[in-house]
C-alpha cells in the first residue's frame, strides 16, 4: 500500500467512527442496540482507563490497546478514534473551504511544554485523588459528549419536532414530537465555551488544542517517542519547500531543522500526500532523536509553585463546597434535599463522583429525561455529572438504559430484578404543601404512580384521604414527585441515599400496577 493511501484510510475510518459515536449521543428513538455502545466506546481512552481501575472488566482494556497501537504506530488514537479530534478536523476542513479563511496556513509551532505538562499534572492528580471534575474538564471524549448532548442534540430534536408538526398536518406520522428538557444555563455555558475554544483553535491553528491542553494527547505523545514506526524527513532529498509544514495540523514539522517532533504528531498523514520528492517517510525508526525540549523539571520553579498552589485550591474547594440542595419552586413550607439522588447502579454518591466523567451519554439515552447535568447538586466536585432531577422526569421501573450505555461503569448495569429493589432515596411527604391539606380536596396522583406502592392513600378527615410513605419498600424513583400536581410547589420529594440500599420487596397485593410513561399532569 502506498503511503499516501494512509491518509485516505484515516479519513474514511475516522468519519465512519465519528458518525457512529455522534449517532449514539443524538439517538432519541432508542433504536440502537445496547451492545453497540460497549463495542464502539470501549476504545475511548479515559472511560476505559477508569473502568479498568475501578471495575476490572474486559471493557477496561481499551486504553491498553490504544497504548499498544501508540507504541507501534504513534498517536493514531488522536486522528482515527478520538471524537473531539475528528471534530476538530471537520472544523478545519470546512474552514479551508471558506475563501476568507484559506489564507491561514499551518506552520511550525514551538512546543509549549509547561502548559502541556501542567494540564497533564492536573489530570493525573484528578485520577489519583478521585476528583473527577478535573478529569471531566480535560477528557476529550467527555467534552465531545457534553457538546453533542447539550448543544447539538437539542437542535436535532427541535428539527425533528418541527418536521413532526408539519407532517402531522398532512396526517403523516413518520416523525413524532420528542420532549426536550432544558439544562442549567451554567452547564450550557461551559459546553459552549469548549465548543468555541475548539472551533477557534481548529480554524486558525489546527490541532493546537490537542498539543497544549489535552492531557490524553500529551500522555500518548510520551509513548510516541518509543514508536516502532515514525514519520521522518529524508534530509538527502528534502528541498525545504515547506509544503509539508503548511499542511501539518499539529504544527510539529520544523523544516529549517528538517525534523518531525513525533511526540506531537497526530498521524493525520497529510504530509505524506504533498511532498513532491517523497522526502516524508513513515517507516521503522532507526535512530534516536535527541529531545531538545526542556524536561518538566527544568521549568521555571515559580511556575511549578503556582501550579501546585492552584491544585491545592481546587482540591480544597472540591472537598468543602457542598451545600444543601434546595428543591426549587417549593410551597410556602420550604423543603431542602440534603443528599442528591444518584442513578441506580452507581452504588453511592462517592463512587459515582469518583468514576463519572460527565460525558452525558446517559443523559442523552435516558428515555424519561430524569437524568440531567448537575449544577451544585453534588457540590463543585460533581459539577456537570448526571443527577436524578424528578422535576424533569422519573426513573422508569423497568428501565436500565443508563447502566447499559455508561462507558466508565460509574453506573453499573443491574439486572431488572435488582434494579427494582435498589433504593436510591426515600420519598418525603410534606403535608403542609399537599392540596388535601391546603384545598380540602382529594388527589392521589403520587400513590397512583408509585410502582412499589410505597406511597399509598390513608384516611384523613371525613372522606378525604392523604398520602403515607412506607420507607422500607420505597426505591426513590421519583414517580411520586414528578406526578405531584401542586404548583408551583411539590408536596412530596425524594431524599437521596448517599449509599444505595436494598428496599424490601413489596407484597404482591400492594404492587397493583407499575409506573406508566404518561402522566396526566
Amino acid at each position: 500500500m502506498k503511503l499516501a493511501a494512509l491518509k485516505k484510510l484515516r479519513v474514511v475510518f475516522s468519519i465512519l467512527y465519528f458518525l457512529l459515536i455522534l449517532t449514539l449521543f443524538i439517538d432519541f428513538t432508542d433504536i440502537i442496540p445496547e451492545k453497540i455502545y460497549d463495542s464502539v466506546l470501549f476504545l475511548q481512552f479515559v472511560p476505559s482507563l477508569l473502568t479498568l481501575v475501578n471495575i476490572f472488566t474486559i471493557t477496561g482494556i481499551g486504553f491498553l490497546i490504544i497504548i499498544i497501537l501508540n507504541i507501534f504506530f504513534g498517536r493514531v488514537y488522536c486522528s482515527f478514534i478520538c471524537p473531539l479530534g475528528i471534530m476538530q478536523d471537520i472544523f478545519s476542513y470546512i474552514a479551508k473551504k471558506i475563501r476568507r479563511l484559506k489564507r491561514y496556513r499551518y506552520a511550525y509551532i514551538k512546543p509549549l511544554h509547561w502548559i502541556r505538562y501542567s494540564f497533564l499534572g492536573i489530570f493525573i492528580i484528578g485520577l489519583i485523588s478521585g476528583i473527577t471534575v478535573l478529569i471531566s474538564f480535560l477528557d476529550p471524549y467527555s467534552i465531545f459528549g457534553r457538546i453533542v448532548s447539550g448543544l447539538i442534540r437539542p437542535v436535532v430534536v427541535e428539527g425533528n419536532n418541527l418536521l413532526a408538526s408539519v407532517f402531522q398536518k398532512f396526517d403523516i406520522y413518520t416523525f413524532y414530537v420528542v420532549d426536550l428538557q432544558p439544562q442549567h444555563w451554567q452547564v450550557m455555558i461551559v459546553s459552549a465555551f469548549f465548543l468555541l475554544l475548539i472551533l477557534l483553535f481548529s480554524v486558525f491553528k489546527g490541532r493546537l488544542y490537542c498539543n497544549t491542553i489535552c492531557p490524553v494527547g500529551t500522555l500518548l505523545g510520551f509513548f510516541s517517542r518509543f514508536s516502532v514506526f515514525k514519520i521522518n524527513i529524508n534530509k538527502n532529498t528534502c528541498t525545504s519547500c515547506k509544503l509539508c509544514e503548511k499542511v501539518c495540523k499539529a504544527g510539529c514539522i520544523d523544516i529549517p531543522e528538517q525534523n518531525v517532533e513525533f511526540d506531537r504528531c497526530i498521524n493525520c498523514f497529510n504530509c505524506l500526500t504533498v511532498c513532491p520528492f517523497d522526502s516524508i517517510q513513515y517507516s521503522l525508526d532507526r535512530k534516536i532523536t535527541k529531545q531538545e525540549s526542556p524536561a518538566p523539571s527544568e521549568q521555571n520553579p515559580n511556575n511549578r509553585r503556582q501550579f501546585f498552589a492552584l491544585l491545592a485550591l481546587i482540591f480544597a474547594a472540591g472537598k468543602s463546597w457542598s451545600q444543601d440542595i434546595e428543591v426549587h419552586d417549593t410551597a410556602t413550607f420550604p423543603t431542602k434535599r440534603k443528599v442528591a439522588v444518584s442513578p441506580p447502579g452507581s452504588d453511592s454518591i462517592e463512587h459515582f463522583n469518583s468514576v463519572c466523567t460527565a460525558c452525558h451519554l446517559c443523559v442523552s439515552a435516558c428515555p424519561t429525561h430524569v437524568l440531567q447535568p448537575a449544577y451544585t447538586d453534588y457540590g463543585l466536585i460533581g459539577f456537570m455529572q448526571p443527577v436524578m432531577d424528578n422535576h424533569a422526569g422519573f426513573c422508569n421501573f423497568d428501565c436500565v438504559k443508563c447502566g447499559e450505555v455508561c462507558p466508565t461503569s460509574a453506573i453499573q448495569l443491574l439486572d431488572l430484578e435488582t434494579k427494582r429493589q435498589t433504593q436510591i432515596g426515600i420519598a418525603q411527604f410534606v403535608k403542609q404543601n399537599c392540596i388535601v391539606e391546603t384545598e380540602g380536596t382529594n388527589c392521589g396522583a403520587c400513590a397512583e404512580h408509585c410502582p412499589t406502592k410505597a406511597v399509598r392513600m390513608v384516611p384523613y378527615h371525613g372522606s378525604l384521604v392523604i398520602p403515607e410513605v412506607t420507607d422500607n419498600i420505597c426505591i426513590g424513583c421519583g414517580a411520586c414527585e414528578y406526578a405531584c400536581p401542586t404548583t408551583p410547589h411539590k408536596a412530596i420529594y425524594v431524599e437521596g441515599n448517599a449509599i444505595h440500599q436494598r428496599a424490601q420487596k413489596p407484597e404482591e397485593k400492594e404492587q397493583e400496577r407499575e409506573v406508566e410513561d404518561d402522566f396526566p399532569f
